[in-house]
């Protein structure tokens, strides 16, 4: 389905975006004037063009950060937080058209898209009442010769690169602690899903954002227009959410001038069903911290550790639900699996699963990949996994449920911890003093207990070993945009 071709309320969201790079206050194109295609994942349609920015319009984008972050940096936290309060009204107002946006440049379910519009916005909310609480110390010190005054300031320029996999939340939240904290941006969003981000500025411009304060550069060359502004010192700090390998060079480029960094990267993350788990529960669980957003999430769970005594009833019922799902364009109504976002994403998902099959799984649903228009995956189950299979050591980022057993809880927690990965865990269990060992003993940034689902606003995000460093969300959140500041005063 082609831009021309796109239903009435598709046409219309589409033709509404600013298709240019806004930098300092102004919509404009590329200084090269290159475009890039923007396709709808469902059909391999081109949705739209927009601005191909190329290094010089990124170090421009800089500049103009640069430029404001003093007089932001001095306006007061009321007013910061009045603008991102704003900014989620004009969300809420918009919420179908900022879903079905998302829908057509991602291919989620429209439903799931929806989700992600009240998640996204909770983050603007959240950091609008944060902003009004950057607090610091004042005290006698322990020898009694000065009073301690401990400061935050904000950071300074920042650097937000997000993935194309949830366009509006990751988005909202790198950019609400920012401004909340005092910072000006530079935004970056993933070449396959900018649609979302340019709508999301443009509704922080119509919220008062000054001119400089938010900037972004759309490009299909990433390392192109990232080397620079790492390299400028006007730089202070990067926040990244994306693949390890990525995260680990970005890294090594920052610490050149020891940029302040957050990094939410990879996860592999285990779901561990023990032989007193509630299955009914588990097994809703299951189907949402895999199949959520075409299992195409860091936080998806990757492994699924089913003691041996529940294992058959427990994939007998999943591959049951499984089975059921339907396939389609997101917009459609009942769809719950859409597309993966390209045809890459669907040829390693598969080559995960014939690796698994070959070393010794059952295949008892999917498996295949489903003729065109579009980039589909049957959604998958495969029990019987055997230790080796690659399926267990790398993140699947596709619609594909992969059950291992174990016989003890010691053995259910090796292998849930066997992973360089250490982002999020989902536990299922009825003993209430085993939960609270799992929360000892697991190896993860993030837990779910008897819960598939544990983002939320109001909670730190991010993970531990290769999952990255750093916190999105919480009170935790802001702290990433924000630099502590010691001054002592002599008594006397």
């Amino acid at each position: 389905m082609s831009a021309g071709l796109l239903a009435p309320a598709e046409r219309a969201v589409i033709t509404a975006l600013p298709s240019g790079l806004f930098i300092d206050g102004a919509w404009q194109p590329a200084s090269s004037g290159k475009t890039f295609e923007v396709c709808d994942p469902s059909t391999g349609e081109v949705l739209t063009t927009v601005a191909d920015a190329s290094p010089e319009d990124a170090v421009r984008a800089l500049d103009a950060a640069a430029g404001a972050q003093d007089a932001w940096a001095a306006t007061p936290p009321r007013a910061r937080a009045e603008i991102l309060r704003k900014a989620f009204d004009i969300v809420q107002e918009r919420k179908e058209d900022l879903a079905l946006l998302m829908t057509l440049e991602m291919g989620k379910p429209l439903a799931e898209a929806r989700g992600e519009v009240a998640y996204g916005g909770e983050f603007l909310r959240w950091f609008s009442e944060e902003a009004v609480r950057i607090s610091g110390r004042y005290g006698l010190n322990p020898e009694g010769t000065g009073r301690m005054v401990v400061s935050q300031r904000p950071v300074g320029p920042s650097y937000l690169i997000t993935p194309w996999n949830f366009p509006l939340a990751m988005a909202t939240r790198k950019i609400a602690p920012a401004l909340a904290a005092g910072c000006t941006v530079v935004v970056k969003p993933a070449a396959l899903t900018p649609l979302t981000t340019l709508a999301m500025v443009g509704i922080l411009e119509e919220a008062g954002v000054p001119a400089g304060v938010v900037n972004v550069i759309t490009t299909s060359s990433s390392r192109g227009v990232t080397a620079p502004l790492l390299a400028d010192p006007r730089l202070k700090k990067l926040s990244f959410t994306g693949s390890t390998e990525v995260g680990q060079a970005l890294m090594k480029q920052a610490a050149d001038r020891m940029l302040r960094v957050s990094m939410e990267l990879g996860g592999n993350a285990p779901f561990v069903v023990f032989e007193d788990a509630d299955l009914d529960k588990a097994v809703e669980g299951a189907l949402a911290a895999k199949f959520r957003n075409i299992g195409q999430a860091c936080t998806a769970a990757n492994r699924f550790i089913v003691h041996s005594s529940v294992a058959d009833e427990f994939a007998r019922r999943v591959t049951e639900r499984v089975t059921a799902m339907r396939i389609g364009r997101g917009t459609e109504d009942g769809v719950t699996i859409g597309p993966l976002i390209d045809d890459r994403a669907v040829a390693a998902s598969l080559e995960l699963v014939d690796d698994a099959v070959a070393r010794g799984a059952t295949l008892t649903t999917g498996g295949t990949a489903i003729d065109g228009p579009g980039t589909f995956l049957a959604p998958t189950v495969l029990t019987d996994v055997q230790p080796g299979s690659a399926i267990l050591a790398n993140e699947i980022f596709g619609p594909v449920l992969a059950i291992a057993t174990f016989e003890d809880e010691d053995e259910g927690v090796a292998l849930a911890n066997a992973t360089d990965y250490g982002l999020v865990s989902y536990v299922y269990t009825e003993d209430l003093a085993r939960g609270h060992r799992m929360i000892d003993r697991l190896e993860t940034g993030m837990m779910g207990l008897n819960a598939g689902v544990v983002s939320n606003a109001a909670a730190p995000f991010g993970g531990v070993k290769m999952s990255g460093l750093g916190r999105e969300g919480g009170l935790e959140g802001i702290h990433e945009y924000l630099s502590t500041k010691y001054t002592l005063i002599p008594v006397g």
